[in-house]
């Protein structure tokens, strides 16, 4: 008996699957398809999930070693702070063991302040501090601008501060004077030829100072000088003000035995027996 061609090409062109259900293979390599489209898919998730987890312990290790870092940079900054401390404290130390060599108990025989605090109060050019008994000078008082020469008015409060210094109150107290100008270039061909920078300026200054001290009986061998030009500014120097502020002329009143770079008496063992005494 023959086959009909219809019955042949359907018998061909189907699948028997479980239950009785025909299924054209059409439909199945497309499921198949799909099935190996889903694998795919789920492999390339599952590296993606390994990925972020890989990604993520990685960010662990990070964090950890941060949290590690900045407790040790906490603890550097703690260790600073205590240096830091330790270092102010040092240096409040040195600081009061100087006031205590120079003045006894941290300023000047109550005497003397007394009188430099009258002294000031007599010149307003003139300032005091009691506390570190220093004197302070406008060289604008004292002198004309680029000049070394003192001014006819500066003589006299100079005169009354040497009564003052030579008063039994000062004893034998040692004077440093210490001349200071503002960051300013030397204008002028002639006085650049006098003081070729603010150090001869200072300097000299100082000098005029320290010669008017011993005019009028200051001995000489209580006498220092020194010339810091502008490199020790006590204001800005962005505004004429700052700038007068820091031309000036300090002097500095101190016991014999405070070390002085220099002062050969007040550092014996700098010197050993090459000091005079």
């Amino acid at each position: 008996m023959q086959v009909p061609f219809r019955l042949l090409f359907c018998g061909i062109a189907l699948l028997v699957l479980p239950g009785c259900r025909f299924v054209p293979v059409t439909e199945w390599n497309a499921s198949q398809a799909r099935n190996r489209a889903l694998a795919e898919q789920n492999r390339a998730q599952l590296a993606e999930i390994e990925n972020l987890r890989r990604h993520d312990r990685t960010l662990e290790d990070r964090l950890i070693r941060g949290e590690k870092q900045l407790a040790l940079m906490k603890e550097r900054a703690s260790l600073d702070r205590r240096q830091l401390e330790s270092y102010r404290r040092e240096r409040e130390g040195l600081y009061d063991q100087f006031q205590g060599l120079a003045f006894g108990r941290g300023r000047l025989p109550p005497e003397l302040s007394r009188q430099l605090v009258e002294l000031a109060r007599r010149h307003p050019s003139l300032q005091f501090d009691p506390e570190t008994g220093v004197s302070k000078l406008d060289t604008d008082i004292l002198f004309d601008s680029g000049e070394a020469v003192l001014k006819p008015g500066a003589e006299r409060l100079l005169d009354d501060l040497v009564r003052v210094l030579r008063s039994p109150a000062a004893g034998d107290l040692k004077i440093m004077v210490a001349g200071h100008t503002d960051n300013q270039l030397i204008a002028g061909r002639m006085v650049r030829e006098k003081y070729p920078n603010n150090f001869h300026l200072s300097t000299a200054r100082a000098l005029a100072v320290a010669d008017r001290l011993k005019r009028a009986g200051l001995p000489e061998h209580r006498m220092g000088v020194a010339g810091f030009g502008p490199c020790q500014p006590i204001a800005s120097n962005a505004t004429a003000r700052d700038r007068q502020k820091n031309r000036r002329v300090e002097i500095f009143v101190m016991a014999a035995d405070v070390p002085v770079v220099g002062w050969s008496e007040s550092t014996p063992s700098v010197y050993g027996d090459g000091v005079r005494r």
